[in-house]
Order: structure tokens, then sequence, then C-alpha cells
């Protein structure tokens, strides 16, 4: 007999409180420029996944830390809203994770990131909810929590018989083991580029083709983002 898988997806990941503010040009050093009025939205890439593929009405939960402020009750809210499962969303004594974006009328941005909660996603605080995310259809990662809880979950749940999506961004330094375990393994050309410690430029090969040679034998299957 199989086992029983309680939910589709599970998302174990960044959550943060994004703050959005449009100007009209990047500040100099020692520069002083008026912006938009502040916007405040719930974000990053594990909190966006996970509202994405609740909208698109998966089963879905979301693991995760935030701390004990507005930019929680936020996220919580935005992921509630999309139908996720948030009781593996756990409140941590320092902040929510936070974003500030700066606009620029081209649509370029700029952005710096104070992890704050994001960081407490340990090993030892994920396998507080190891039933949930060893039992689901796939788990999905990205690289804006520790790296030593991606690996340790994506071996966890690998050997558990759970499907390992990671979206190996931002580019970040993986072992062997870890991508050999990811079904897909999703980067863009710089990450891509990152991994196998090269440039890539259409003269060469396709980000695919170098990654395979790259980890030759790794089993992951790979797609360029």
């Amino acid at each position: 007999m199989g086992v029983i898988r309680s939910q589709t997806v599970v998302v174990i990941g960044s959550a943060n409180a994004d703050l959005v503010v449009d100007i009209t040009h990047r500040p100099t050093a020692g520069e002083t420029i008026i912006g938009s009025d502040l916007t405040t939205t719930a974000g990053r890439k594990g909190a966006n996944q996970a509202v994405a593929a609740g909208r698109l009405g998966g089963q879905v939960a979301f693991v995760g830390c935030v701390g004990d402020d507005g930019g929680a009750q936020l996220l919580r809210d935005s992921l509630e809203g999309a139908g996720v499962d948030v009781s593996a969303l756990q409140a941590v004594d320092v902040a929510t994770g936070t974003a500030i974006i700066l606009l620029t009328p081209d649509g370029d941005n700029s952005i710096i990131v104070a992890p704050g909660a994001n960081r407490r996603l340990t090993p030892e605080v994920v396998d507080l909810s190891r039933p949930l995310w060893e039992n689901a259809a796939v788990v999905v990662m990205q690289l804006e929590i520790p790296l030593e809880t991606v690996a340790h979950v994506a071996h966890e749940a690998s050997d558990a018989g759970t499907r390992v999506f990671l979206n190996a961004a931002p580019a970040a330094t993986l072992a062997h083991a870890t991508i050999a375990v990811c079904d897909p393994l999703v980067v863009n050309a710089t990450e891509a580029a990152f991994l196998v410690g090269q440039e890539l430029t259409s003269e060469t090969v396709e980000a695919p083709q170098v990654l395979c040679r790259s980890h030759a034998g790794c089993g992951s299957r790979l797609r360029a983002a």
C-alpha cells in the first residue's frame, strides 16, 4: 500500500512584508529624494509561490517563520485568503522579514532585504512540521531561507518519497547531493552560471546542458527559468 499524501503541495520558504516606494531616480550617495506614498504588500518567493499555488486551486500548506507584528498578520491574511494552510507558520521573537523596494519609472527596481524571521527557519524548526512535508506530494523550496534547512528537507523529503522542487534563487552554493534529489531544479541564466562556475552565452551552450555536464549523474531534472 502506498503512502497517503496529506497535502498536494507544501511550500517551505521565505515570507516578507514588502515596503514599496516609487521614485523618479535612484539616489546617489548622500542624496535625499521624495518618493511616493508607501505601499505595504505580502511577498517574497516562498509566500508568493504558496499563494500562487493556492489560487490555482491546489491543496497547499506553508511552512515558514514570522514575527509578532503587523507584517506577520499581513502575511497570514494573504496566505489564508488564497486558501493556504498556515498551521505550520511559526511565530518567533524577531521581526518579520522585510524587503524595501524602490521602483523607477522604467520599471526597474532596487531591493534591500532584511531577512528577520526567515533566518529562524532552521532544520530544528522545520522538523516541527515534518509529518506535513514528508507526506506531501511535492515540497517546494527556494534559497531565501538557511541553506542547511534546504539541504536537510531535500534529503529527508526525498527519502520519504516526496518530490522536491527547488527554485535555486537567489544564487548560492549547493552540494551535488542536494541538487541530485531536486526534480526539477529551476534556475535562470545567472543562477545556472553561478552553479557551474562559468559564464553562459548564446555562443557556447544552453544552461541546462552545462548543468547536466557539471553535475553528471546527479539525476535531477533541470528547468531554465
